[in-house]
């Protein structure tokens, strides 16, 4: 009978430690699924940050070849006349010029 009652609570022991193992494996694995979530989710707003970035970087590689274009188109002569009309009024010998009456 002693071995009897020495047996079942060895049972119990064991049923208790199990249980206590599923229990803790049952809590990691909840730790573990809602940290990836959290990742997922900062995994995507950092996707969201780089695209924003990327474009802003093609905005700005655009504005610097249109600055280059600029840049040689003020160095040419077309550039030159067409200031000299535009902010000075001056025009080429025997030119016309039609002005609009306000």
């Amino acid at each position: 009978m002693a071995r009897q009652q020495a047996a079942h609570r060895r049972k119990a022991n064991n049923r208790a430690s199990v249980i206590m193992i599923v229990a803790v494996v049952l809590m990691i694995t909840i730790v573990v699924m809602v940290k990836c979530a959290e990742l997922d989710a900062k995994a995507a707003e950092y996707d969201a940050i780089e695209k924003q970035l990327e474009d802003q970087i093609a905005e700005q590689e655009a504005r610097t070849e249109e600055l280059v274009e600029y840049e040689k188109y003020t160095q040419t002569m077309k550039y030159i006349e067409d200031v000299a009309k535009s902010k000075l009024g001056l025009v080429y010998e025997g030119e016309i010029i039609f002005r609009q009456e306000n």
